[in-house]
């Protein structure tokens, strides 16, 4: 994999999945990772700007092939009988370049209660809605924010890695925020 994209909490909102699809194109990505709450908005947020979860579901089947997907605690089993990629997993583990990056959502696994892995690992998580970077003790916890519905003053957001580099990119105008080498 040459190039990654990484987003999490669309929560069905067309307007903003549609601006993220935008920027993978411009971006050259070759898969998008998404960490969770596609569709639904969940309990505790409001509604997303053009709250369209069939548009949303429509947008990221047409690219399935091009998809990674974790479980989110909005997402549910009715999701996954209309979307054409599986999305029903916990966690993912991928290798980057030798590195191991564990993928979750981050309502059973983040920061405060990190799974098991080798020490040097990085954990991928949504959830917060509030972007991340924090070394910790033998891992690296990185959080994109939201692509919808950013928390704490934050940007509409997603990350990408490439060659060794994680950016956090605001997704409105692409510009990098933050940068974490490995």
């Amino acid at each position: 994999m040459k190039k990654l994209m990484i987003a999490s909490d669309i929560h069905g909102s067309a307007l903003w999945c549609g601006r993220l699809l935008e920027r993978f194109e411009k971006e050259g990505a070759d898969t998008l990772l998404l960490l969770g709450d596609l569709l639904y908005h969940g309990p505790r947020n409001d509604l997303p700007e053009q709250y369209a979860p069939r548009k949303v579901l429509e947008m990221f089947n047409a690219m399935r092939e091009k998809l990674l997907c974790v479980r989110g605690n909005c997402d549910g089993e009715v999701d996954q009988m209309v979307l054409n990629f599986p999305i029903m997993a916990e966690y993912a583990v991928v290798l980057l370049n030798g590195t191991t990056v564990y993928a979750t959502h981050g309502h059973h696994y983040n920061e405060q209660t990190p799974p098991p892995f080798a020490a040097g690992s990085i954990l991928l998580y949504g959830h917060t809605h509030v972007p991340v970077c924090t070394p910790h003790e033998g891992f690296v916890a990185m959080n994109p924010g939201s692509v919808s519905l950013p928390k704490q003053g934050s940007a509409h957001g997603y990350m990408t890695w490439e060659a060794g580099l994680f950016q956090w990119k605001n997704v409105e105008s692409g510009a990098v925020y933050r940068e974490y080498a490995v």
